[in-house]
């Protein structure tokens, strides 16, 4: 039988938001809704989303960094490069951009957006933030390198016509891609691993981000690394039951169809958001850039070789390649991104600029 403490956990709304998420998506997924039942589904995105941060907080105490960012990194890419390649089998020939789309979306949303927002609220809070220059900056240029590979090349190669790699290229920058991503991995939870601990102000390392407290016990650790998949599938399942109504409003307000992908990796990416958020508001800002260069990296190094991969059973061409504003902006994004991480510190100025890239992203995607 299990104990009183136990069922009064599995009680919590952290435990029934995302239980109730996943079964309004299976209420709802694949039929067309009214505004009430759009409203009540945004409704439990929401609650899932902070349900989502609340137990990739729980592992990552357990755990510590930076596996704790890692995990939350790599389980919203896996579901979104699920989300993609399932609205891409169905979707057609109308798709062939959707990927490109979805994660230069996502790479400005997680390197100017999150790593702006932690670095503008954590000196906020705290005055200036430090954070580890090497491992930082390390990451940095891993997501550079794996997004030219993969999003600014096929602009210009000329193997096949329009912004396409041809099969031996593109079999090639999803395996780049996936050693990028794994050397990365490895150097993170290896033999420089405290390149990514959060730092104090004297630069030793922290490695906890309750350095006084111990661990959340076995049992909640596993209860929560549970419904923090649950949650997290829930999001991504629940952002493409919105998706119809996202486009009405996006059609209606006038704006481009891409845009869609522009809202849809909003609320992908919300869970990491306030996970980021929260870590700097604790001082601990390392933690905030590893989750936003993290699942940048992520998303471009599993979503691509997944999406080749799909790419044999899919008819017409795959589009990669970045048109001229979109190379501009992440260009100027890798410019500014280490001119931030160089100095190992930084204050809101630097978190004001990442944020106006942000919106010049936005601008420029709802009117091109």
């Amino acid at each position: 039988m299990t104990s009183p403490a136990t069922r009064s956990a599995w009680l919590r709304w952290t435990a029934l938001l995302p239980v109730l998420a996943l079964v309004a998506l299976a209420l709802t997924l694949g039929r067309d809704l009214g505004t009430v039942p759009v409203i009540v589904v945004a409704l439990l995105l929401a609650g899932a989303v902070l349900a989502a941060v609340h137990h990739a907080e729980v592992i990552a105490h357990r755990v510590g960094e930076p596996y704790g960012s890692l995990i939350l990194a790599v389980a919203v890419t896996v579901i979104e490069v699920g989300l993609i390649v399932t609205l891409m089998i169905s979707g057609g020939e109308g798709t062939a951009s959707l990927a490109r789309d979805t994660v230069f979306a996502a790479t400005m949303i997680t390197c100017n957006g999150i790593l702006g927002l932690s670095i503008l609220v954590g000196s906020l809070h705290h005055g200036l933030v430090v954070f580890n220059r090497e491992g930082t900056g390390s990451a940095l240029a891993t997501v550079t390198a794996v997004a030219t590979l993969c999003l600014v090349l096929p602009t210009f190669t000329t193997a096949q016509p329009g912004p396409v790699f041809s099969p031996s290229q593109l079999a090639f920058a999803a395996s780049a891609s996936l050693v990028l991503y794994g050397l990365f991995v490895v150097t993170q939870t290896g033999r420089h691993r405290d390149f990514f601990l959060p730092i104090g102000s004297d630069g030793a390392p922290i490695e906890s981000a309750d350095d006084d407290h111990d661990g959340p016990a076995g049992s909640t650790t596993a209860r929560s690394l549970v419904l923090l998949v649950v949650a997290l599938v829930a999001v991504v399942g629940l952002a493409k039951v919105e998706s119809p109504a996202i486009e009405s409003a996006v059609a209606s307000a006038g704006l481009p169809p891409s845009f869609v992908g522009v809202v849809i990796a909003l609320l992908v990416l919300a869970p990491e958001t306030l996970a980021a958020v929260n870590a700097a508001r604790r001082d601990r800002v390392q933690i905030s850039l590893n989750l936003a260069l993290g699942s940048a990296m992520a998303s471009i190094g599993l979503t691509i070789p997944a999406i080749a991969v799909v790419s044999i059973w899919l008819d017409g061409p795959l589009e990669l390649g970045l048109g001229p504003t979109q190379m501009v902006l992440l260009a100027l994004t890798v410019v500014v991104g280490m001119l931030t991480v160089v100095p190992g510190r930084a204050t809101r100025l630097q978190g004001g600029v990442h944020l106006v890239l942000l919106a010049g992203f936005v601008f420029l995607a709802a009117n091109p």
